[in-house]
């Protein structure tokens, strides 16, 4: 699986939840790896939504969202998350407007508290970068506190 998600809008994510720490470009795609997965579980599960409804479309109440935010006040960019989510969902499937939008507005919100837990992990290391190995001690630590 190749990574759709360009680097610098997963850069912007977490230099705005680093205050101030520097953060290496491992971080970010790492993180971007680590989107586009959770993107391809979220679709998927959106897709069986749709299918139990008997719809050929996603739609943004598929991802779980009652509002969709404005498109303009997303970091990341809608097409490539669109691709991503399409990775793992059957062809027959469409993507609603609003369900693309929720979706990157989903994974951009659930970036951030990756970001701002890395963030805290550099420093608790007495880093000033973000590092690719704060991403992933997230992941690891994570699985204790589920």
């Amino acid at each position: 699986m190749s990574v759709e998600l360009p680097f610098a809008p997963v850069d912007t994510i977490i230099r705005r939840n680093a205050g101030g720490l520097r953060v290496s470009a491992g971080a970010a795609e790492e993180l971007a790896h680590r989107i586009q997965g959770e993107g391809t579980e979220r679709a998927t599960v959106a897709a069986e939504r749709a299918d139990d409804d008997e719809r050929k479309t996603l739609m943004a109440a598929d991802f779980a969202v009652d509002t969709v935010p404005d498109k303009d006040a997303l970091a990341l960019p809608i097409a490539p998350v669109d691709r991503v989510a399409r990775l793992d969902i059957d062809d027959r499937f469409r993507v609603s407007m609003d369900a693309r939008i929720a979706l990157t507005a989903e994974l951009e919100d659930w970036a951030d508290e990756i970001a701002t837990a890395a963030a805290m992990l550099a420093r608790h290391a007495d880093r000033r970068t973000v590092k690719g190995e704060d991403i992933e001690m997230y992941f690891e630590l994570k699985q204790y506190f589920e």
